[in-house]
């Protein structure tokens, strides 16, 4: 290197040093019925038909987690997600069907609002799918700026069918790719048809690293969150992407999805904020159950709406160097809910006292601080029933559902158990071997018991319940 390129490296290096915010900024990546087999590190890439090398790297480089618990639909997904609490205290326990009048109400506070109040820049591109209404869109909950489609992109098949009738829906802008800013109504940019589907998650990394070179030359730290809208069905690749791997297309989205978290990954890099960002990459569900855009979850059984480990676990790496263990991996059990006080402990915001909030902080545990995360149990919903619990490797389950939608449900007098050390496919829950271990019936019960005095503490807000 020469004395004049080694100054002006100094130089760049000295200046983005001296513009790095004292707060870390976070990106938080979250896709669409990304199942958890479905990365090469997760035991799949090659298998699926396109390896994920950048994603690979960047496991190694932070931490994995391998029971990474989410809800079984993208609705309640993204409200605890974004709020910390079970998505029935909100009124978002199912993808809603009787009202179109549906999402957070104002008077939820969530991880924008909080990160927002402790000094951050916030942002989103992607699917909101939680609220389609005024006063109920991305800019209405904490962040400043938004690009997106407000529902799912199943809806992207509507506007080119003739069978469709533009005015049965009774928000028309929920077949359109919307932008807005904080304290501005949605403006429509284009309408979402198929075409829009498989371009828009170009669009969103595109947004993505404009934004990133636009405030990492500020001091003020930046939350910015991307909810892809890949893999959930149609899967339908960018032009770019289409054919690439020659496996078909969703091999073709999986390569995409590589790329496009390498070009993230590259442009944090490139920079110089990467010590100093806290990146994120996970799934709202278990992989997708619509023949033919049906996913892999690995060794688990089960698709989203269900209540088997195929549902609730999903992908979850994150990095953060030299704050997070670099090439560690954890079977502890985490829940998507806890990321909002792991993120408030070190933002400095604050987690709401003012109603029942189930999210846990997992910093010293993610740190690497202990071995044991914070969190030993969660309660399954499926919609807006309980349907068992999860406690250390065991799991009592009272209402089952087989596969996807649409299957009949199957409610038992008494639980079924799985253990899921000797069985983690949940083929045996009558293992006569079990009679010796029903011990498990006391911790479990109590974890149901806690749960349902804290509904009778604070009713759930019924779903379409107006601000």
């Amino acid at each position: 290197m020469t004395r004049r390129s080694f100054l002006a490296t100094s130089t760049v290096a000295a200046a983005a040093a001296q513009s790095t915010p004292a707060k870390p900024n976070i990106v938080l990546v979250l896709m669409d019925n990304l199942g958890w087999g479905e990365l090469g590190v997760y035991g799949g890439g090659i298998i699926r038909g396109a390896p994920t090398p950048r994603l690979d790297r960047f496991a190694s480089e932070g931490t994995r987690l391998l029971n990474f618990n989410v809800e079984a639909q993208c609705v309640p997904s993204r409200a605890a997600l974004l709020t910390g609490r079970y998505a029935v205290r909100t009124g978002n326990g199912s993808v809603p069907l009787e009202t179109p009048v549906y999402g957070l109400t104002k008077w939820e506070y969530t991880m924008a609002e909080m990160l927002s109040d402790a000094g951050y820049s916030t942002a989103m591109f992607g699917k909101w799918h939680l609220g389609q209404t005024k006063g109920r869109f991305p800019t209405d909950h904490g962040f400043d700026e938004w690009y997106g489609i407000p529902n799912s992109s199943n809806d992207a098949y509507w506007p080119s069918n003739p069978r469709f009738r533009p005015g049965a829906h009774p928000f028309a802008k929920f077949t359109e790719v919307l932008e807005s800013r904080r304290g501005e109504d949605p403006r429509s940019v284009k309408v979402y048809d198929l075409k829009a589907r498989a371009a828009i998650d170009g669009e969103i990394t595109t947004r993505a690293i404009g934004y990133m070179r636009g405030h990492a030359k500020t001091r003020k730290p930046f939350f910015l969150y991307l909810p892809y809208t890949q893999p959930h069905m149609p899967i339908l690749p960018d032009p770019e992407f289409a054919g690439k791997t020659r496996n078909g297309e969703f091999a073709d989205v999986l390569a995409q999805i590589d790329a496009y978290t390498g070009r993230l990954l590259d442009e944090v890099d490139r920079l110089g904020i990467r010590d100093n960002t806290i990146f994120i990459f996970t799934s709202d569900n278990g992989a997708e159950a619509t023949m033919p855009y049906h996913g892999f979850n690995g060794p688990w059984r089960g698709t989203y709406f269900t209540g088997f480990e195929g549902s609730l676990r999903a992908p979850f790496l994150i990095r953060w160097p030299g704050k997070i263990p670099a090439g560690r991996v954890s079977n502890e059990i985490v829940h998507e809910m806890d990321l909002y006080p792991t993120l408030a402990k070190v933002a400095g915001g604050r987690v709401p006292a003012d109603r029942v909030f189930d999210g846990i902080d997992q910093f010293d545990f993610l740190s690497g601080k202990k071995e044991e995360s914070s969190r030993e149990s969660l309660v399954i919903y499926l919609a807006n029933q309980i349907c068992g619990v999860k406690w250390r490797n065991w799991k009592m389950v009272t209402r089952e559902v087989d596969r996807g939608f649409g299957q009949p449900v199957k409610d038992y007098s008494f639980p079924l158990w799985y253990d899921l050390h000797t069985d983690p496919k949940e083929e045996n829950p009558l293992d006569p071997r079990f009679v010796e271990n029903l011990w498990v019936r006391w911790p479990a019960g109590q974890v149901l018991v806690d749960h349902r005095a804290t509904l009778k503490k604070e009713p759930p807000i019924p779903p379409g319940t107006p601000d």
